[in-house]
């Protein structure tokens, strides 16, 4: 038989302790971090969600307790009560480390196997079991911290937007499918056979319908679902920040998330943001970084050659200006060094691994820059580009040909490639930056057709109306989005109100009218009541924590996140269910024997 707590309350968690309790007698609930059994002396880092306080048994104490002491391993639950110390063998590594707990009464509350992995070296295990037994990942330090982070953002944003006089209200998680740019997750109706719900991509019809009936100002920590391919930053369920507002525009909307950025910053982290984020255009975010998400920590612009490049004889440059392509080039300050003929091959690679055709080259390492097109070249053009790019000894110059918008792609993945081999991405910054002007439509280049770039509902800016039927590549919208870091964390627009022009974008989206009635009917008809101009954002949570904790993936601030294919190791979801269920809904399933 287990002890019981049999009336012990906490006195306060482990971390809270201090010298200035010294005296006191305490009561500690927590994991047996690591026991130490010297003989006559026995220590146990006794842990809690705030960290580690050392317990002390000696010859003093009472042999019962003493051989309890003795009897524990990893992980048992305990409950410890004694006075507390000043320690002789001071421990400078861990806050409590000053101080100890002289033992009088010890409770052991659950025992523990061995666990398959130690708690502290929780890095140096694999994934599919961190994964797997993640409850117990999730007693590790690291783990810890940045989930008591992500409660703390999350607490942070409630009271930022509550104080802003923004009012929470919750939408629901069954609704009706409705394309948002990303596939449903559907949930089967038992009652309504044959008929599904959709898990909802975003909030994004509901939070507009709280604008319809009045609410003006609306907040939501809402959990979203995309059934989308992962990678580092992204989850199939995630968390925004999710907010409305009416009687705004875009300025309103971008200062009230700037404010909780600032108050953010300094109540997590303590940094000091300024009182406005730079702002940078689409446009100018592509052509310059390669990206609409730039990290802007660090230099290595994106530079355009192609008036250079037309008037030499290399028919790959030329090429790509005939068929309206561009060519395009980076510097990579004194780079010769480490970029060698071997690496420059790999980076090659890379290139050719996300797009592009070749990497072309100038590597100044020597007196006389090493050119990979040089026999193309005339006398001086070689300089004429050096000195166009501000190319100096000890640099390297990378250049891409392709159409504009690819080779633009092409050169903003490579820029963050080399800059990470080169490491010279500063550590504690944190480049907060607005995209803006954002095109309303997207050029697909494998049809030649214009598809939408943001969600049907996103206002298209005043001055580009005229543009929707002649030239929808000049159609901007009202829209922005919120960088952090190369990362981005929230995408924001002002919404259509005006019935006939919503009915409009539905139908330049392809969507017959018998469409527009079946998936947005209801917000048709909603909008025929009047509405007021608004507009809104969602900040992503998850995003946001991962870049304050500094983790690498969104799984490390995610309490039980899923991995590459969609499941989730540890509870073995998504699982069939059975035929009785199955026959319940109306669904019959065709299992794949591969997976059973």
């Amino acid at each position: 038989m287990m002890d019981t707590l049999n009336g012990l309350k906490r006195t306060a968690y482990c971390a809270e302790f201090n010298m200035d309790n010294v005296g006191e007698e305490i009561t500690v609930f927590g994991f047996v971090q690591r026991q130490r059994d010297l003989g006559n002396l026995i220590f146990i880092d006794l842990r809690d969600r705030t960290g580690i306080i050392q317990l002390s048994f000696n010859d003093k104490t009472d042999r019962e307790i003493f051989a309890k002491a003795q009897s524990v391993r990893s992980e048992y639950v305990v409950a410890a009560v004694g006075t507390v110390a000043e320690r002789e063998s001071k421990n400078k590594e861990i806050p409590t480390g000053d101080i100890e707990v002289m033992v009088t009464d010890f409770r052991i509350l659950s025992k523990a196997q061995t666990p398959p992995f130690e708690i502290e070296k929780i890095d140096t295990v694999g994934d599919e079991t961190t994964l797997k037994y993640r409850y117990l990942g999730l007693r590790s330090e690291k783990l810890t911290k940045n989930i008591l982070m992500r409660h703390k953002i999350a607490k942070i944003a409630r009271d930022y937007f509550y104080d802003n006089d923004f009012i929470e209200i919750e939408t629901p998680m069954m609704i009706k499918s409705t394309p948002e740019g990303a596939r449903d997750y559907v949930v089967p109706s038992r009652i309504h056979g044959g008929k599904f719900y959709a898990l909802p991509q975003s909030p994004q019809i509901y939070k507009q319908l709280t604008m319809i009936a009045g609410f003006d100002r609306y907040v939501q920590l809402a959990r979203c679902f995309r059934d989308e391919d992962l990678r580092a930053d992204r989850q199939p369920e995630f968390t925004q920040i999710d907010l409305e507002m009416s009687f705004v525009d875009c300025d309103d909307l971008m200062d009230m998330a700037e404010g909780f950025i600032r108050v953010l910053m300094k109540e997590t982290i303590g940094v000091e943001i300024g009182e406005k984020l730079p702002r940078m255009t689409f446009e100018d975010a592509m052509n310059l970084y390669g990206s609409d998400k730039p990290d802007t920590r660090f230099d290595m612009l994106i530079q355009d050659v192609s008036e250079w490049a037309d008037k030499t004889d290399f028919v790959v440059f030329k090429g790509a200006i005939a068929d309206g392509g561009a060519v395009k080039a980076i510097v990579a300050k004194g780079a010769a060094q480490h970029y060698t003929r071997k690496k420059i091959d790999k980076l090659t690679e890379h290139a050719k691994g996300i797009g592009a055709k070749g990497l072309a080259y100038v590597r100044w390492a020597d007196e006389a820059p090493n050119c990979s097109f040089a026999k193309f070249l005339k006398d001086g053009e070689l300089e004429a580009l050096l000195a166009q790019l501000g190319a100096e000894q000890g640099d390297v110059v990378f250049i891409v040909s392709d159409k504009a918008r690819k080779a633009l792609t092409i050169m903003g993945a490579l820029r963050l490639i080399v800059a990470k081999e080169l490491d010279i991405i500063p550590e504690g910054k944190w480049n907060y930056l607005w995209i803006t002007e954002m095109p309303f439509f997207e050029l697909d280049e494998d049809t030649g057709e214009y598809v939408a770039a943001h969600h049907p509902f996103t206002m298209p800016m005043d001055d580009s109306i005229q543009y929707l039927d002649t030239d929808k590549s000049k159609v901007k919208a009202q829209a922005f989005d919120l960088v952090l870091n190369g990362t981005e964390l929230s995408s924001g627009s002002m919404r259509i109100t005006d019935c006939e022009l919503q009915t409009k974008m539905f139908e330049l989206l392809g969507m017959s009218q018998e469409e527009i009635d079946a998936k947005f009917g209801f917000l048709v008809d909603a909008y025929h009541y009047a509405a007021p101009p608004h507009g809104g954002m969602g900040i992503g949570l998850d995003r946001l924590a991962m870049l304050i904790c500094g983790a690498d993936s969104l799984r490390d601030v995610v309490a039980f996140p899923k991995v590459q294919n969609a499941s989730e190791l540890m509870s073995g979801a998504p699982s069939y269910i059975d035929d009785v269920q199955l026959e319940e809904l109306s669904i019959a399933v065709t299992k794949d024997e591969d997976n059973e």
